[in-house]
């Protein structure tokens, strides 16, 4: 398996999970935020496996 495919993997869940936190925004706050807080980790998780 190439170095990259978890790093795309990791970036669309990210993408997923801020999607997810952007339409949950004004029905339920408390996902929202916790959707973010999910993708910035999966982000970072990505950005880190290149390094």
């Amino acid at each position: 398996m190439s170095k990259d495919v978890p790093v795309i993997l990791l970036l669309a869940i990210a993408g997923f999970l801020f999607g997810g936190a952007w339409s949950t925004w004004k029905n339920t706050r408390p996902l929202a935020i916790a959707l973010a807080v999910c993708g910035v980790l999966a982000a970072a998780a990505s950005i880190l496996w290149l390094i």
